[in-house]
């Protein structure tokens, strides 16, 4: 489930209400008049929950889904175990899409000024001009909150951090002693779409950004709340400023991470990872603890825990610098020259 105090809980809805909506087919109309409350993942789907299979390589799991609904594919529906109703579609995760939609809406710090009545603010924070504190926070002794800052709605702050100004965060619980730069965006939506009959829609963005005690997070940089697990920054993890951390993505303890650096969604990161200056990776990968990446690296395989690498595709650093060296020979050879 969705953390309410970051949603709103819409539910229930029969499976025939989000047959209409979602356009699909139940495989057994006799299932119409079961109520879900909400989505969920198939890992952690509960009998009153609706979940998605769009992949046939996590057929697997779908055998074993407690889920009460699925949203799937004709060919896919004999996968489902008994007691799981199936919405059929050509796009599941349409469906999935526009059922949390229906049911969970963000919460949001809309008409708000200054400190809703609900917030707890222990003693010795500092709030500067045009701060918004949304209903259900929480603000931790000592912290220190620039001008023109938002706090949404439900967010826990520990004690003693520092937020600069013109700092937005929603959909997030942050340690102690975090440290956050002007302009930083915590916890907006992570970056998800997909196909539907009439064009591109958005995939709710239902998890949380986690900050642990001692995270730095650099001026204009983002983090974006998980697509529905948790995106998390180990303690003491430093990010420098116009960084981009995607959605689902989990970075292990005291990770170093230089300007415009781009991590994509889904990927892990183990303890200790470095990584230079507009170093990019592609999602769901692995950077094992203590690896290095190098400025201006495009990561597209995992790396092995200790290993440095470099370059486009990145690769390990001797490696990349023995084909850069070749690669110079060759083009100043002159004709003629063996």
């Amino acid at each position: 489930m969705p953390d309410p105090r970051f949603f709103e809980d819409l539910g229930p809805v029969t499976l025939s209400d989000l047959a209409t909506l979602t356009g699909a087919r139940l495989a057994d109309l006799a299932d119409g008049g079961r109520l879900v409350r909400a989505v969920s993942v198939m890992a952690g789907a509960t009998a009153d929950t609706v979940t998605f299979v769009s992949d046939r390589k996590f057929l697997a799991q779908a055998r074993e889904t407690k889920a009460g609904a699925c949203f799937v594919a004709a060919d896919d529906v004999a996968a489902l175990p008994a007691g799981c109703a199936a919405l059929v579609m050509a796009a599941p995760q349409v469906g999935y899409a526009l059922a949390a939609a229906r049911l969970h809406r963000p919460r949001m710090a809309t008409g708000e000024k200054g400190v809703h009545p609900s917030a707890t603010i222990e003693p010795e924070v500092l709030l500067g001009p045009g701060v918004v504190v949304g209903a259900g926070a929480q603000i931790g002794r000592g912290t220190r909150i620039g001008a023109n800052t938002v706090i949404g709605p439900g967010v826990a702050i520990g004690r003693d951090c520092e937020i600069s100004a013109n700092v937005t965060i929603g959909f997030a619980l942050i340690g102690d002693r975090a440290r956050i730069l002007a302009g930083a965006a915590i916890g907006e939506p992570g970056f998800g779409a997909t196909v539907g009959p009439k064009g591109l829609i958005d995939i709710p963005q239902l998890g949380r950004v986690i900050l642990q005690d001692g995270v730095g997070v650099g001026a204009n940089s983002c983090v974006d709340r998980g697509a529905f697990d948790d995106t998390v920054l180990g303690e003491n993890t430093k990010i420098d400023n116009q960084v981009q951390i995607a959605h689902n993505v989990r970075v292990g303890r005291n990770c170093v991470m230089a300007a415009h650096t781009g991590i994509s969604g889904s990927v892990t990161i183990g303890d200790g990872a470095q990584f230079g200056g507009r170093a990019g990776v592609a999602d769901h990968l692995t950077v094992g603890a203590g690896a290095r990446i190098g400025a201006a690296a495009g990561v597209i395989n995992n790396v092995p825990a200790g290993e440095t690498w470099a370059g486009f595709p990145a690769r390990p650093i001797r490696q990349w610098v023995r084909e850069t060296a070749w690669l110079k020979r060759q083009a100043s050879r002159k004709e003629g020259d063996s």
